[in-house]
């Protein structure tokens, strides 16, 4: 029986990145025989553009028939004056919502090959592999009530809600305790318990579903600390695990260890590992249209996919593998280049990933 993908190519780079892994999905379709098929839909600056809306009821409905969800990026400057209610990332945040996809995966992987192209020492960086686990539709993103309000006094006001339930809690804990035992058996819980309550209820809750993986090392972090920890000594970390503001900055952070944001994939997921998959970078509107973007991040969130959600182990290695591959033949896009190395375009580089599957 055949499983279906919704491709949201999105704003800026987002086409041109999502053509090329495109390019990867139809190679592994044909040679795994895995009989998926694919249609492309609206989401974020384009949507509006066509519809008036960042999420059209059309791309809603057809994501919550398909199995997954793969996606480019959203947003640019385009559509920053517009209302705050309507404009791209708010199209992210209601999709995340309405799905359910409550685990976000963002691995943070130093390829070998690119051990040079990161701002830290080799000697720090090189093997690292690092997986946060972010909880994606709760926290201060979400919470009610929020806005901006005139004061009596006539100054004006921003505000938002950080807010977590026990359950919410509870469920990303799980996730990431069972994904720990499947690596080096180790969690971090991030909070800022010392001054939220929120994060206060949060190591509170971690500390007990711990005590349900016994095998698994559970140690706590002030946020502040973790970021500065990431810097100092990444690779004494395996699952990081925090909440959705914590999440967003470590998980940036961790990816620029990497030696670039354009090379890291990320799977958002509901209960039943029905996903939606995308890279961790931005929409660059400053480069969008040049040819010159990465597409190895798309690539490699086409492969978590066929791990996550369709069980295709084989595949997804295909994949990573095949990306290895041409990073030892020296190809580059702008971002991860470095003197010695071959410079290549969004297209050439789509080409050899295919090419070396």
């Amino acid at each position: 029986m055949s499983k279906h993908i919704v491709i949201l190519a999105g704003d800026g780079i987002g086409p041109e990145i999502m053509a090329e892994a495109v390019k990867v999905l139809d190679k592994v379709n044909q040679q795994f025989n895995l009989d998926l098929t694919y249609s492309h839909e609206l989401l974020g600056g384009c949507a509006i553009d066509a519809t008036g809306v960042p999420l059209p009821d059309q791309t809603l409905e057809a994501a919550q028939k398909a199995d997954a969800i793969l996606l480019g990026a959203v947003g640019g400057p385009k559509w920053d004056t517009i209302e705050r209610s309507i404009r791209p990332e708010r199209g992210l945040l209601k999709i995340r919502s309405a799905l359910n996809l409550f685990a976000n995966l963002r691995p943070a992987i130093l390829y070998p090959q690119l051990a040079s192209a990161s701002s830290l020492k080799p000697e720090i960086v090189a093997g690292l592999d690092i997986l946060i686990v972010r909880e994606l539709t709760g926290g201060i993103y979400f919470g009610q009530p929020r806005g901006i309000r005139t004061l009596e006094s006539g100054e004006r006001q921003g505000y938002n809600t950080d807010v977590y339930s026990e359950s919410e809690i509870r469920r990303i804990a799980h996730v990431a305790f069972q994904l720990a035992m499947q690596r080096n058996k180790k969690v971090l819980s991030v909070d800022k318990a010392n001054v939220l309550e929120v994060t206060e209820l949060w190591k509170e809750i971690a500390t007990e579903v711990g005590k349900e993986y016994p095998e698994v090392q559970l140690s706590h972090m002030y946020v502040d600390n973790c970021a500065m920890q990431l810097v100092r000594a990444p690779k004494q970390f395996d699952v990081i695990f925090t909440g959705n503001l914590f999440g967003d900055i470590l998980s940036d952070e961790a990816a620029m260890l990497t030696g670039s944001i354009g090379m890291l994939p990320s799977a958002s997921l509901d209960e039943n590992k029905k996903g939606m998959y995308e890279p961790c970078h931005g929409s660059a509107p400053d480069i969008a249209g040049k040819g010159i973007a990465n597409p190895l991040a798309t690539i490699l969130s086409v492969a978590m996919m066929l791990r996550y959600t369709f069980n295709q182990e084989a595949a997804a290695k295909a994949i990573e593998d095949a990306v290895g591959k041409v990073l030892d033949q020296g190809l580059r896009t702008a971002d991860i280049w470095t003197e010695g190395s071959q410079k290549v375009g969004t297209s050439q580089m789509g080409d050899a990933v295919v090419a070396a599957i």
